[in-house]
């Protein structure tokens, strides 16, 4: 059985940075499609990042620039380097991974960006 474990959320200022990760049991994270999406509140989930199992990665247009996802090989973990973040950017942040999509889902982290 798949478990996607998220970690690292929490209060930072405007401007400030935090570091999500996620553990995967079940499942090879450097062999799957892994990604982080969000939902913030009042508004639709939404693709944050994702890496593929060859390495190739997307970003959404709003982080391009301030966000980079990475994963850990031998820890078998998932990051989101999240920089420069902005009071738009508050969300619960989710870990997702299978072979073609987000078939698995964490929990959710909470990020709150505000002064």
């Amino acid at each position: 059985q798949v478990q996607l474990t998220e970690s690292g959320g929490g209060l930072v200022q405007p401007g400030g940075s935090l570091r999500l990760s996620c553990a995967a049991l079940g499942m090879i994270v450097s062999r799957n499609m892994m990604a982080w999406y969000r939902q913030g509140p009042g508004k639709q989930r939404e693709l944050v990042a994702g890496i593929r199992d060859d390495g190739f990665i997307v970003y959404s247009d709003s982080v391009k620039g301030r966000f980079s996802i990475s994963r850990d090989d031998t820890k078998n973990l998932l990051y989101l380097q999240m920089n420069s973040l902005r009071p738009e950017d508050t969300a619960v942040y989710f870990c997702t991974g299978g072979e073609l999509g987000p078939d698995h889902w964490g929990q959710g982290t909470q990020v709150t960006v505000s002064s």
